[in-house]
């Protein structure tokens, strides 16, 4: 039997009956009552910080550097985003946890300061543009045991909680997340699978300064994006930086971590003041690919929150805009740090992953044993393509040609393998 196929029709988002009901029913008593048939939920600054303090009963939020991202987030929230009720919630819910975190990571440090003294060096970090195989690499040289990676609960919630000891509840909350979602988005789901247990993108640790892709990645805001471009992304990487310590630090040891997300790829430079040891492995991947199927991506994700997602926007914004500068960025570190990166193409990766696996851990200094090829093999077999559906996706529902593409990425497509382009 066939897979379902995600749907095209980006502007009506898949959505359950009863999430869609739900949603109907309150904008319905919107428009009928007023105020007075609205849901209250709040995304003034001040109850969102009120909010975050009494779910953890903290008061500390660490330096100040969130708040004018935060700010500036919420007013383009409110102004460009478009949430429907259930939406404009779970952003709600999501900023608060945002903020919890960070109180969160901010006590443990100060509780346990011998933390920061943690040995986070020599990284793996797997920089390409969504799309291109970063998470089936990523949970392939994951499976080392000798390398450390961020599963999906620890990024939802990396700090311990009271009384947690044995992480009961961090991982009871990710799992009721990834069933939420599920049900909600089963359409985002067939393109990114989420799994509570599995490895999951650093993006989320360093949204814990509100300087990362994840709310332009999700919603519309276009005003907080172009802002972001110019801002500093130190606080980010150090917040990073001393979150990866705190995880290590729960487990006894230090071990070298493997980290993923195409957040990166946009910001190498502050990653490599950070970590400046790193080994960059960048993937590659036919554009004629990679562009729609994020950009798609992109389109199911907002479709979570928004009734009104235009995949045309979506694809001047990204398949021409952030997608370029993100690569654009990339190859002027790059030219200052050749010896840093390691190229994977998406093709290799597919052929061959223990060939691939094997050169990048000579790369890096971690030669490919007989026992990390076999956790590679049993974690292979169960990354099945389709498993939650087929993604499907059309380059011109987004507004976009192939030699528009080429034109937008020459720089980069003069680096890439000819068959990765």
């Amino acid at each position: 039997m066939p897979p379902r196929r995600t749907s095209t029709r980006y502007q009506r988002p898949h959505r359950p009956l009863a999430l869609r009901a739900l949603n109907a029913s309150l904008s319905i008593g919107e428009r009928l009552l007023g105020s007075r048939g609205r849901l209250e939920v709040s995304l003034e600054e001040s109850s969102l910080l009120e909010a975050a303090e009494q779910r953890t009963g903290l008061l500390d939020f660490g330096e100040p550097s969130f708040r004018a991202p935060l700010a500036k987030l919420l007013k383009s929230i409110e102004s460009e985003a478009r949430l429907h009720p259930i939406g404009r919630f779970i952003t709600r819910e999501r900023l608060v946890g945002t903020l919890a975190n960070r109180m969160r990571v901010t006590e443990a440090l100060r509780q346990e300061p011998e933390i920061r003294e943690r040995d986070v060096s020599r990284p793996i970090v797997i920089v390409g543009l969504p799309r291109t195989g970063t998470t089936l690499l990523h949970r392939l040289l994951a499976s080392d045991r000798r390398l450390r990676s961020l599963s999906s609960w620890e990024a939802l919630s990396p700090a311990r909680l009271p009384n947690d000891d044995d992480d009961v509840q961090r991982i009871r909350t990710a799992e009721t997340s990834e069933r939420a979602l599920a049900f909600m988005a089963p359409d985002f789901f067939a393109v990114h699978p989420i799994d509570a247990h599995a490895p999951e993108e650093d993006v989320l640790l360093l949204d814990l300064s509100l300087r990362s892709t994840v709310a332009e990645s999700t919603l519309r805001v276009p005003t907080f994006s172009r802002w972001l471009e110019g801002e500093d992304q130190r606080p980010a990487y150090r917040t990073l930086e001393d979150t990866l310590k705190i995880l290590a630090h729960q487990r006894g040891r230090s071990s070298r971590w493997v980290l993923k997300t195409p957040h990166h790829l946009e910001w190498l430079d502050v990653l490599l003041e950070v970590f400046p040891d790193a080994t960059l492995v960048w993937t590659h991947r036919d554009l004629g690919e990679v562009v729609p199927s994020f950009c798609s991506m992109l389109a199911h994700a907002r479709g979570v929150f928004s009734d009104h997602v235009d995949p045309r926007e979506i694809g001047r914004q990204w398949g021409l805009g952030k997608g370029v500068r993100m690569v654009e960025n990339a190859l002027a570190t790059r030219q200052k740090h050749p010896e840093r990166f390691v190229d994977v193409r998406y093709e290799d990766l597919v052929r061959d992953p223990m060939k691939v696996l094997a050169r990048i851990g000579e790369h890096a200094g971690l030669p490919f044993t007989q026992e990390a090829q076999q956790s590679a093999r049993d974690r292979l077999r169960a990354e099945r393509k389709d498993r939650h559906g087929a993604h499907v996706y059309r380059m011109a529902d987004f507004g976009l040609e192939k030699g528009e593409l080429d034109r937008a990425y020459a720089a980069y497509r003069e680096l890439t393998p000819p068959s990765a382009r």
